[in-house]
């Protein structure tokens, strides 16, 4: 399945959360994947903003906050790289503790909880929950829950696998 995927696109929902949010911060838009390493979040609502990652660059353009911010995310595309694709599952053992089961809370979903096993990587992250749809096994949703408790949620809706990407959609915003 994994092989055969040179481009995904579809909507997503985010929800964030954190001690200093009264309640979840919900954000919406298009994630575009293109292989082997460009992705570009397009938020729509509540505001615009455009996050693309190609390579080993970040750039975040977010023309209502006056933000325009391009960083080299190399290490760390490096770590992911290291840790989620092209470790073996055995080696992926032996980073996270690994469960897999039917997702109770989201049906026709697989959920798959990563629980890391290093100090380095609890610094970043304490749990990866990833859900498949049990008919594609393509994502669902993910959440990260990070060492504060604050919590990245993103649910996927309208996937479409292989589907022509216009290259603007790699763009940041003006």
């Amino acid at each position: 399945q994994n092989a055969g995927l040179k481009t995904l696109t579809a909507s997503f929902t985010e929800s964030s959360t954190a001690a200093l949010l009264a309640k979840p911060l919900v954000v919406r838009g298009t994630v575009y994947v293109e292989r082997p390493g460009r992705v570009a979040l397009r938020y729509t609502d509540p505001d615009v903003r455009v996050v693309v990652i190609d390579g080993d660059k970040l750039t975040v353009s977010w023309p209502s906050a006056k933000i325009q911010n391009v960083k080299d995310i190399g290490a760390a595309q490096r770590r992911v790289q290291k840790y989620f694709i092209d470790s073996s599952a055995d080696e992926l053992r032996g980073h996270f503790t690994v469960s897999a089961t039917e997702a109770e809370d989201r049906p026709g979903t697989y959920l798959i909880t990563m629980v890391p096993k290093r100090k380095q990587i609890q610094e970043g992250i304490t749990k990866l929950e990833l859900w498949l749809d049990r008919n594609s096994l393509l994502l669902a949703a993910m959440r990260m829950t990070f060492p504060s408790g604050d919590t990245k949620t993103m649910t996927f809706a309208d996937i479409k696998p292989n589907a022509p990407i216009d290259p603007q959609m790699f763009k940041p915003a003006p």
